[in-house]
């Protein structure tokens, strides 16, 4: 929406600078986004006389002028025309920068003369397209700015042009008027009472009008008037003026009429060419498949139900959106029909929508224009073709009723506070919303039919907080609920997600943040993907199904980067997996991995690809972060989507199960359009025993000074017995003296025979009372060798 300072001050009694104006406009909602003010591109410029001109001594169209100015004379050539002794000029000096010829000037010289700067011309300070000769001023004192005196003398020359961003919720702000009243209310000015016109007709209109009883609902009022005898033709220097410094172009009187009604009071009008209209006009739905040449000159095909106006030969305008070209005035029109009607801004919409025009009439008839100014628009507008063409009116012909908009809510001072925070008082809002055109009856606030976004009590705060300026609104700090130091926000498990999230990221994963909706087939491939997952009205085809897992995402993420050459990536994510659609059938995550190698390739060939290790030392550190114990057992029963050979749960025992690492199935990683290897790993973090302790505080460090005692063991056992297996036995011989036991060498093969292997331990025990005997370490180890004979079935290695 753009408009002149010029043309608000029609409706503002104002004296407030453009900038001040600018500021509250945006203030107010009704955002700033370009100010054009001629006044900086010709404030430089000064005024000027003539004392002195003679012919040039080597050029017969260029004179060398003496000019007096307020530094002196100086010597100028010219080549206009009209340059000559005694002529009041605008004067550029050397340094000046001239826009219409993008040129700062310079001393120069011309034909061998010196000029120190040039008279100038309309065109080259851009005030227009005049350029036959230099500008002559028909008053002014020498030295005098050059837009001060167009201020004073020719205000339009140097109009600030202002355009604000109006939200779909103001359309009343469409207009200047509604601009005007909203500055009013702030205080920048007084609000110019609405002039009102009553023009009588002087006999009935030939044409009737009349609206279907199917679109009644959809052409509300339809009120029109036959002129005749008007003379069409330019419009006045000051409406052109106008229509240009907002960026439209005039065509006649009679269609610049309905332009600036349209801008000025945001009241779209139109005007048939009344000798064109063949019977009377009637509004309806089209039946689809009509067409008409718009008055843009490009022809439309109507879908069904359209609201149309059709005379008795055809469709001839597009109801609230665009006139019809075979019925548009032009300046051999002598009788024209004036049209002001309200329609359904749904209707309009949807449309305007389907014809793809985007005009201005269908812009705020979409918004909604104020139906109460249905009747007082078709006079002010038929007083202006008066005015300016000349003519005789008809009487008014109308056909449907103004729709009523009448509602008031209570205007209840002190929530003011309560909603917005600021401290207003009563009478001050009485007074914004008085400003604004409500109509106050006690306690209730009657809302002015142009308003149609006023729909409740919170709305009228929400107009006398904008009018006070939410700039005044001062932050305060919420009460504290209890004195002293504040309790801890986060939750136990907010904290574990946290430290989980931290860990991964510092073992060099990238964090991934994916939707928690997947496709059915990726549902259904890691872990379930029936009715009790599936979205009742799932956005796509791809997002059907709540996650089950986090590594779908993660690998979805993982064949994206590959297809653009990212080959080896870490991406991990924490969120939550979903087994039913209930509230409590989710669980927190954290998910990551590796696929490809293990860094780029390098001459030391460090580089190797990912394996099942890497997994496994990764969702160790993780637990061991979260606070999980130190000895887990380990369970090969995996689901279908991890490799059977290469992957493996923890957990405290068989059911309760913490977390899984290990390979990717092939098969998984190739539906999943992933180049592998790919490891991963899998955390529980609610699975993970939270401490007991509510305290921050450590145990005392339990040091002994005695010195620990090492043996070693090897045991035969089935070569399909897991090393952790035999650890933990071998641990739980005595679990107040072992401290430490570790695997150091594996033998498959040889005189073992087939099935079998050995594994050597090495078992650290720490005494805490006195030094061990050499009969305790040996009632140590045959307990170890008991225990590990008992969990794994093997045997001491002779």
């Amino acid at each position: 929406m753009k408009f002149t300072i010029s043309w608000l001050k029609d409706h503002l009694d104002t004296e407030a600078s453009v900038d001040d104006i600018a500021e509250a406009c945006t203030d107010l909602g009704l955002e700033v986004e370009e100010i054009t003010n001629p006044m900086d591109r010709l404030g430089a410029f000064t005024l000027a006389k003539v004392t002195h001109a003679e012919k040039h001594p080597d050029a017969d169209r260029l004179r060398v002028c003496t000019v007096q100015t307020n530094e002196g004379e100086k010597q100028i050539v010219c080549g206009a025309p009209n340059a000559r002794e005694g002529i009041t000029v605008v004067l550029a000096k050397p340094g000046d920068y001239v826009p219409g010829i993008d040129v700062t000037l310079s001393v120069g010289k011309i034909r061998g003369v010196e000029s120190h700067g040039m008279m100038a011309s309309e065109r080259e300070l851009e005030l227009s397209e005049e350029h036959d000769g230099i500008i002559e001023l028909p008053s002014g004192e020498v030295g005098e700015k050059f837009v001060d005196w167009l201020a004073a003398n020719d205000p339009t020359k140097v109009d600030p042009v202002i355009e604000i961003a109006i939200t779909p919720n103001r359309p009343d702000a469409l207009g200047v008027r509604g601009i005007a009243r909203d500055l009013a209310a702030r205080g920048l000015g007084t609000l110019k009472p609405l002039k009102e016109h009553k023009v009588e007709g002087s006999f009935d209109s030939p044409i009737n009008v009349t609206i279907d009883e199917d679109t009644k609902d959809e052409a509300h009022v339809f009120m029109g008037r036959l002129i005749k005898g008007v003379k069409n033709g330019p419009s006045p220097a000051w409406l052109q003026a106008r229509l240009k410094a907002i960026g439209l172009r005039p065509i006649s009187a009679l269609v610049d009429i309905t332009n600036f009604f349209t801008y000025d009071m945001n009241r779209p009008l139109h005007v048939f060419d009344a000798d064109k209209v063949k019977g009377d006009l009637r509004v309806h739905r089209s039946k689809g498949g009509e067409t008409l040449m718009g008055l843009d000159e490009k022809e439309y095909t109507f879908p069904e139900g359209a609201v149309v106006i059709s005379d008795a030969e055809g469709i001839e305008s597009i109801g609230g959106i665009m006139g019809g070209l075979p019925t548009g005035c032009t300046e051999e029109t002598t009788n024209v029909f004036l049209e002001a009607a309200v329609w359904d801004t749904i209707q309009i919409a949807k449309t305007g929508r389907a014809l793809k025009i985007n005009s201005d009439a269908r812009y705020r008839n979409e918004r909604g224009i104020d139906p109460a100014y249905n009747a007082p628009a078709i006079e002010a507008a038929t007083q202006m073709i008066l005015d300016l063409c000349g003519g005789e009116p008809s009487n008014v012909v109308t056909a449907g009723e103004v729709p009523d908009v009448a509602r008031a809510y209570k205007l209840d001072t002190d929530r003011v506070q309560s909603l917005v925070g600021m401290d207003i008082p009563a009478d001050e809002q009485r007074a914004t919303l008085t400003a604004l055109g409500f109509e106050l009856n006690g306690d209730m606030a009657h809302v002015p039919s142009w308003r149609p976004d006023v729909l409740g009590e919170a709305d009228l705060v929400e107009e006398v907080a904008r009018v006070a300026s939410l700039t005044k609104l001062v932050g305060k700090p919420l009460p504290r609920a209890h004195v002293g130091v504040p309790k801890a926000i986060l939750t136990p498990m907010q904290k574990r997600e946290g430290i989980a999230r931290r860990t991964v990221a510092a073992l060099g994963y990238n964090e991934c943040v994916t939707y928690s909706f997947i496709d059915q087939a990726s549902a259904e491939r890691f872990g379930t993907g029936g009715d009790e997952v599936a979205l009742a009205n799932p956005i796509s085809s791809e997002m059907s199904h709540m996650r089950p897992s986090l590594l779908p995402g993660l690998l979805q993420a993982a064949a994206r980067n590959q297809a653009r050459g990212f080959m080896d990536l870490a991406l991990f994510e924490v969120g939550p997996v979903f087994s039913g659609g209930e509230p409590d059938e989710y669980e927190q995550m954290v998910t990551g991995i590796l696929v490809g190698n293990t860094g780029p390739r390098d001459r030391f060939g460090a580089r190797r690809p990912v394996d099942t290790y890497d997994a496994k030392a990764d969702v160790e550190a993780v637990l061991n972060a979260i606070g999980a114990p130190a000895k887990l057992t380990f369970v090969r029963d995996m689901n279908a989507w991890w490799h059977p050979g290469r992957s493996a749960k923890l957990g405290l025992g068989p059911k309760n199960i913490l977390g899984a690492f290990g390979e990717l199935h092939p098969k998984t990683i190739s539906e999943m359009d992933v180049k592998g290897p790919v490891v991963a790993f899998a955390v529980h973090l609610a699975k993970v025993p939270f401490p007991k302790a509510k305290g921050t505080g450590r145990a005392a460090l339990g040091a002994s000074d005695l010195q620990p005692v090492e043996r070693d063991f090897a045991f035969v056992v089935d070569a399909n017995v897991e090393a952790i297996n035999l650890v933990n036995a071998a641990a739980g011989a005595d679990k107040a003296l072992i401290t430490d036991v570790n695997v150091f060498d594996e033998f498959i093969g040889g005189s073992l025979g087939e099935g079998k292997k050995s594994l050597a331990i090495t078992v650290r025990m720490q005494p805490r009372n006195a030094t061990l005997t050499d009969k305790d370490i040996e009632a140590v180890s045959a307990k170890i060798v008991q225990k590990v004979e008992k969990a794994t079935g093997g045997t001491l290695r002779s």
